[in-house]
């Protein structure tokens, strides 16, 4: 049994320390790792991740994470990877990870994403060259987080974006945001490059459980959804049919 503990959009700031920590603190013997689904911060802000890394000092599993569009906000993200990773945790942008857990190998394969919507209501790479710009993003996101599932060698194979790669998640938002909240691109490319389940968060009014066209779980892991510093997901490889989850 892998448990994999998940969280996004804490939206961290310098004024919030001490509100995370005692959570974290009871993680590791909960956890086997601990996925991070992007805005981990409010505005992209160097102190704002000082604050956070010091609230997952006490986590001693592996620690995988994204960023999400508040973390771009500043122009600050190479400030906001080097703490990280400084602190032991991996960031990922298109590229991935491989965590070996009590001889079962686990691989996160990972990206921030991007809009672009769902069928039936999909931007049109056409027209103004900001709207194929937009277009274009969504597809290098997607084609990337593929690309990064396919080169793992392991005995799961899971993907972590900031975007929604389903609708089934975003259900609860505004219709008229769902082009902003995620794009079905992501979902090709989770069931073309093999994951065994998704983790998300951004659609902060969302729901939780989705899953994408060929079966694959999805789970909307934003803390305002799942309204709890992470929940534990509790994973049986090869099969994840059965998918249990713990809040903290």
């Amino acid at each position: 049994m892998i448990r994999i503990a998940a969280v996004g959009d804490v939206h961290f700031g310098a004024d919030a320390r001490g509100t995370l920590a005692p959570r974290f603190e009871e993680l590791n013997g909960r956890a086997d790792l601990l996925l991070l689904a992007g805005d981990l911060t409010r505005r992209g802000l160097e102190e704002e991740i000082a604050a956070l890394t010091d609230e997952l000092a006490p986590v001693e599993v592996p620690i995988v994470a994204v960023f999400g569009n508040h973390d771009v906000e500043s122009g600050q993200q190479d400030e906001l990877r080097r703490h990280l990773e400084e602190h032991g945790t991996h960031v990922l942008e298109g590229d991935a990870v491989r965590i070996d857990v009590d001889g079962t190998s686990v691989g996160v394969a990972g990206t921030v994403g991007f809009g672009g919507g769902f069928p039936g209501a999909t931007c049109a790479d056409f027209g103004e060259p900001e709207m194929r710009a937009f277009v274009a993003r969504a597809r290098e996101t997607a084609a990337s987080l593929e690309s990064a599932l396919r080169s793992l060698d392991t005995d799961l194979r899971i993907a972590l974006t900031h975007y929604a790669p389903v609708r089934d998640t975003c259900a609860g938002e505004k219709p008229e945001l769902f082009p902003f909240l995620g794009s079905y691109q992501l979902e090709q490319a989770i069931d073309a490059g093999g994951a065994r389940i998704a983790f998300h968060g951004h659609a902060h009014h969302g729901v939780e459980r989705g899953r994408t066209a060929r079966g694959v779980p999805v789970r909307n892991v934003a803390l305002p959804v799942i309204r709890a510093a992470y929940n534990v997901y509790e994973l049986s490889p090869p099969s994840v049919e059965h998918v249990a989850a713990r809040s903290a």
